[in-house]
């Protein structure tokens, strides 16, 4: 018979994984949203419940090592909506592992560390990003490498971590081309309400080729 393991407080929680009790709390209600059984309330503690919604995961010790660079890499870039998600994610990974393996997880021998974010602060990359998913047209105030500045009507296909750089992969209406453009250097965004569904996987690809081929 198994022994059913005692509750957990958010305290705790919050204390082993250095996040606020908050956050903790964020975390369970979302955890609860996906599908995973946690029995418990506030004051009380929590205890997740494995059931088939949720099933164990099996990642071997490199694989959470790889799991936890990847995450931190996430959370170090200056993004801090992607920040609270790979939060989100790590919250939810440890939530599906075997004991042992959420504390080689939550204990791993690997973490990135960068004093700063890597891209610092983009305002309009949370716009883009809802562009992308919506598959909408923007209209961009743009100022190129030589500082000279155009308005330009880009279907946004995806955004390019490179270096120290955040770039959109687009189709650009004006030259009717692929183009990239430096999130850095868009000075305005706006949307114009054009849907260019479902063709932004086919011009991803297409434009991935073509680079592919340079």
């Amino acid at each position: 018979m198994r022994v059913m393991a005692p509750p957990i407080t958010a305290g705790r929680l919050a204390v082993e994984r250095g996040v606020s009790v908050r956050s903790i709390y964020r975390d369970i209600e979302l955890l609860r949203l996906s599908g995973a059984r946690i029995e418990g309330e506030r004051g009380y503690g929590y205890r997740l419940i494995e059931d088939y919604a949720l099933p164990p995961q099996t990642f071997d010790r490199l694989e959470i090592e790889a799991i936890t660079v990847g995450l931190g890499e996430v959370r170090q870039m200056g993004d801090p909506d992607l920040a609270r998600a790979a939060e989100s994610v790590l919250a939810k990974v440890a939530a599906t592992l075997p004991d042992d393996r959420e504390q080689q997880l939550l204990h791993s021998i690997s973490h990135v560390y960068r004093p700063s974010g890597r891209y610092g602060a983009q305002p309009h990359l949370q716009a883009i990003r809802q562009a992308c998913w919506e598959e909408q047209e923007i209209e961009i105030g743009y100022r190129d490498q030589a500082g000279t500045a155009s308005q330009r009507i880009i279907r946004p296909l995806a955004i390019m971590y490179s270096d120290h750089v955040l770039t959109v992969l687009a189709w650009c209406c004006l030259r009717d081309d692929f183009r990239m453009f430096r999130v850095d250097r868009i000075a305005s965004l706006s949307s114009n309400g054009a849907s260019f569904r479902p063709r932004r996987v086919r011009l991803l690809r297409d434009y991935l080729a073509r680079l592919r081929e340079t």
